[in-house]
C-alpha cells in the first residue's frame, strides 16, 4: 500500500480506472491507491479459480477435463501453472537447504515431450534437447520420504553429476576440526548420508565427485524375466546389490530403491502428464518443469503417506517428519506462501 501522509485518520475514497480503492487522509485532504499485491502477476483471472485449477492439476487432472470443470481456457491454464510451477521451483530451492537425512534413493523416470524419441527426425535431434525421450531424475529419504530436490532432462552423465551436485548442496556436511572425525589428526570421515542407486554407469563417478569419502554408497542391480514383452508386468528374480563404499558384508542388505521406484508411481498418479497409455504428455518441456516443481511442493508439505502395515493410518507429511513444517499444510496455505513469500518468512 502507498502511504502519501503520516496521519493515521483515513476514510475510503471511491475506485479508480482500475477498480484499486483509494483512500483520502482526514488531516491534510490527501488522497491515494491501495494497490493489492496480485499473486497471479499480470493474469486477470479470479484467485478462488486459479487455486481450484491448480489444485486439480496437482491431484491428477488433465488439462483438458480442468478447463471443462472451472471454465479456463487451456492455454491460461498453462500459462497459470508455468506462473505456479516457476514459483514452487524458488520455494523449493530457499527451504530446501541444510537437511539431515540419512538414505537417499535416486532413480529416474522416462517420459517424453512433444514426441518420442523414435518418432524424431534427424534435424530435430541435432537441432534440440528439449523434445524426444526426457527423464525425470528424482531421489527420497528412506525414512521422511523427503523429495530434496530434482531434476528434468536427458539420461546422461552430466544430468546426473549435476543432480548429485544439487543434492549435496542441500545436505548437512560436518566441518573439520581436531575434534572430528574429519581431523588429520584422525583419519576417517564421517558420512553425511547413505546412498542407492540403480545400475546406470553415470552414477559412481557423479557420487564420487559430489560427496567425496562423506558418503556411504551401494548399487543394486535388479534382474527380471520377461522383461522384453511389452506392457507385461515383468516378474523379478533376484538382485545384485554391491557396496561402493563404506557398505560391506551383512550391511550390503540396506542397499534399496524400492521407495523411490514406489515414489515413481506417485508421480505417475498425481501428473496426468505422466500417465502411461492415454492422449496426455508434454508438448513443451517448460511446461513438465513447471508441472513437476508444482507436484514436488504439493508431495513435500501437503501429502501425507501411510504408515507401514495394512493398518492404513496416515503419518505426517515428509516436510514434518524432515523438521521443514509443524504441520499439515492445506493447498490454500501451500498457495499463498509459494506466490506471496514476503509475507510468510
Amino acid at each position: 500500500m502507498m502511504v502519501a501522509c503520516a496521519h493515521a485518520q483515513t476514510k475510503r475514497f471511491g475506485f479508480d480506472r482500475k477498480r484499486n480503492p483509494r483512500v483520502r487522509c482526514l488531516m491534510c485532504g490527501k488522497t491515494w491507491t491501495i494497490r493489492e499485491t496480485n499473486p497471479l502477476g499480470t493474469m486477470r483471472i479470479p484467485v478462488e479459480t486459479a487455486k481450484l485449477a491448480l489444485r486439480l492439476l496437482v491431484e491428477g487432472m488433465s488439462i483438458r477435463a480442468t478447463e471443462r470443470t472451472t471454465g479456463l481456457h487451456r492455454d491460461t491454464i498453462c500459462k497459470l501453472l508455468v506462473h505456479f510451477g516457476d514459483a514452487c521451483q524458488r520455494f523449493l530451492d530457499e527451504r530446501m537447504r541444510g537437511l539431515t537425512l540419512s538414505h537417499l534413493q535416486f532413480d529416474e523416470q522416462w517420459t517424453y515431450v512433444y514426441k518420442k524419441q523414435s518418432r524424431l527426425t534427424t534435424t530435430e535431434r541435432a537441432e534440440t534437447s528439449e523434445q524426444g525421450d526426457i527423464y525425470l531424475w528424482t531421489c527420497v529419504d528412506q525414512k521422511t520420504k523427503l523429495m530434496p530436490a530434482f531434476l528434468v532432462g536427458k539420461r546422461s552423465a552430466d544430468n546426473a553429476r549435476r543432480f548429485m551436485m544439487d543434492v549435496a548442496g542441500r545436505l548437512t556436511f560436518p566441518k573439520p576440526h581436531v575434534s572430528d572425525d574429519q581431523s588429520y589428526l584422525r583419519p576417517g570421515y564421517k558420512p553425511v548420508t547413505q546412498i542407492s542407486t540403480d545400475g546406470f554407469n553415470a552414477y559412481p563417478e557423479a557420487v564420487d565427485l559430489a560427496f567425496g569419502p562423506y558418503v556411504k554408497y551401494g548399487v543394486i542391480i535388479k534382474e527380471y524375466r520377461n522383461a522384453r514383452m511389452i506392457y507385461t508386468p515383468s516378474e523379478m528374480v533376484g538382485t545384485k546389490r554391491t557396496g561402493m563404499r563404506g557398505i560391506e558384508g551383512r550391511n550390503q542388505r540396506t542397499i534399496c530403491t524400492s521407495h523411490v521406484e514406489r515414489l515413481n508411481g506417485t508421480q505417475r498418479l498425481f501428473l496426468k502428464r505422466l500417465n502411461r497409455l492415454t492422449y496426455c504428455f508434454s508438448k513443451k518441456l517448460r511446461n513438465l518443469e513447471a508441472a513437476f516443481a508444482g507436484f514436488a511442493a504439493y508431495y513435500n508439505f501437503c501429502w501425507q503417506t501411510r504408515k507401514p502395515g495394512k493398518s492404513g493410518a496416515k503419518r505426517g507429511t515428509a516436510a514434518m517428519m524432515a523438521g521443514l513444517a509443524g504441520h499439515v499444510w492445506s493447498f490454500d496455505e501451500l498457495f499463498e506462501t509459494v506466490l506471496n513469500p514476503a509475507t510468510h518468512k
